[in-house]
């Protein structure tokens, strides 16, 4: 529905982590906690280098830097609809960190079931079109 590029506060091993581009957002999710917003689930391995004090917990909450007016939006707007905060993405401009978050809608139950019955359709055709030219 809307999307904004945020900052993103990391230690230096994350850093150096997230520029060997070994970060997994696939299952993490924004929230506003007492009007910041912070990254929960997100998994950032520690670098390879970093041993001791030097490392960091790899699946710690991270908080993300917003202008306070688009937090205060983007909180009315999840507390009067169904909305959650999705990360899209994780990179790197002039140097610094950036998160694109997007405000997302949740999948209806009968709508998931239509999404996972045409993945496993696709996967059926797919296999058969490799058998097929498999064994002729």
């Amino acid at each position: 529905m809307d999307t904004l590029e945020c900052g993103l506060v990391l230690t230096g091993s994350e850093v150096k982590s997230l520029r060997e581009g070994k970060a997994q957002i696939a299952e993490s999710y924004a929230r506003i906690d007492d009007g910041e917003l912070w990254l929960f689930g997100s998994h950032i391995p520690p670098w390879s280098y970093a041993v001791g004090f030097g490392s960091h917990d790899p699946d710690r909450k991270r908080k993300l830097l917003v202008h306070r007016h688009q937090i205060h939006q983007w909180w009315v707007k999840t507390q009067t609809q169904p909305l959650t905060i999705v990360p899209l993405q994780v990179y790197f401009k002039e140097g610094r960190a950036k998160v694109e978050i997007a405000l997302a809608r949740g999948r209806k139950q009968h709508d998931r079931r239509q999404a996972l019955a045409k993945r496993d359709a696709e996967r059926e055709i797919a296999v058969s079109v490799r058998n097929f030219e498999k064994f002729g």
